[in-house]
Parts: C-alpha cells; structure tokens; sequence
C-alpha cells in the first residue's frame, strides 16, 4: 500500500516563465531567437526557437530592418509555441519597448529586463517600471501594466526571483540556442 503524501513544494499551479533571448547572427545576416519556457523550480518545459534573415540592402535603415526582423521572429516564435507562459520575460537591451508597446500584442504581462547600472530607454505612457527584489539592482518595465501583488503572475516571478533565476533562464537559452543552430549546419553541404 503506498504511503500517502502531498509534494510540499507543489508550484504547478503557478503556470510557466517565457523567457525570451534575441541573437544576430554571425556577419549580421539576421537574427535567432527562442522562447524557452519553465516552470517555478527552473524546469524547462519547451524551448521554441527559429531564426530570420535580414537584406542587406541600402533600401533599410538598420533600425528599421532590426525592428522588422524581431517582430517578425518573435512573432514566429510566439505562434508556433504550443504552450501560453503566464508571464514573458526578455532583455531590455535585446527588445525594445516598441515590440510589445506598438508591434505585437499580447495577452500576458511583458516584463522587461534589466541591470539597474544600464540605462534603458522605455515608453513612460505605456510601461510601468519597477525594481526586482534581487541582490544586485535590476529594474523590470512591465507592459501593458505590473500585475498585482497577489497575482499569480507576481507569484511566479517571486518564486523565480528567490530561486536564482530571474535572469539565468536567458543563459540556458542562449547555450540551447548556440547548439541548435551549430548543429543544424553539420552534415550539409
């Protein structure tokens, strides 16, 4: 007979982390990026990745062909991912606040990222910024709105926050993302 019990640390209900990480690719032909999801303990769930070639053409402004590759790459990635993050984190320094304040929209919290010695532009209309209770200063800009305290999405990030791993998520993908695409390569011709 087994002996009855109740996992003590039971965080299912809190849903998954996105973390999203945007790359260029060697010699500026494009971008990569993924969307790599875990849960409340740092177990990954799904890594969605894809990537997008730039023209290089004197046609595009390079600020301009930036933005249209990673709307166009993040919005490959967020339809092909088969499970909803209850929030999505990314770097302030890699997605401007233009991706989600004017070119995509979704339907969870956005949660930009980044060190609290980096100066970081943001839409003053249309992010809220805050501070993550974290050793070293790190400030977070939110779109459409910071979720409430009592949230299940303030939840989560308190979780992963205490776990060490607000930001380390983006590491793991990064070494994902590097293998996928080295390996792709081997083999052809």
């Amino acid at each position: 007979m087994p002996i009855p019990f109740r996992d003590a640390d039971d965080l299912d209900k809190l849903g998954a982390a996105g973390y999203l990480k945007i790359e260029a690719l060697p010699r500026g032909a494009g971008y990569m990026g993924v969307l790599f999801l875990i849960n409340a303990r740092g177990e990954p769930l799904e890594f969605t990745y894809n990537r997008i070639e730039t023209p290089n053409t004197f046609l595009w402004r390079q600020q301009d062909t930036r933005r249209h590759a990673t709307k166009n790459l993040v919005a490959s990635l967020l339809s092909i991912c088969p499970k909803v993050p209850r929030l999505l984190l990314c770097l302030a320094d890699e997605v401007d606040s233009e991706l989600f304040c004017q070119d995509i929209q979704v339907s969870i919290p956005v949660c930009r990222i980044a060190p609290g010695t980096q100066v970081v532009a943001y839409s003053l209309s249309e992010e809220t910024r805050d501070d993550a209770d974290t050793p070293e200063p790190t400030h977070l800009f939110w779109f459409p709105t910071r979720p409430g305290d009592d949230s299940v999405e303030q939840q989560l990030l308190k979780y992963l926050t205490a776990r060490g791993l607000l930001a380390e998520p983006f590491e793991r993908a990064v070494i994902g993302l590097r293998e996928v695409y080295r390996t792709e390569g081997k083999g052809k011709k």
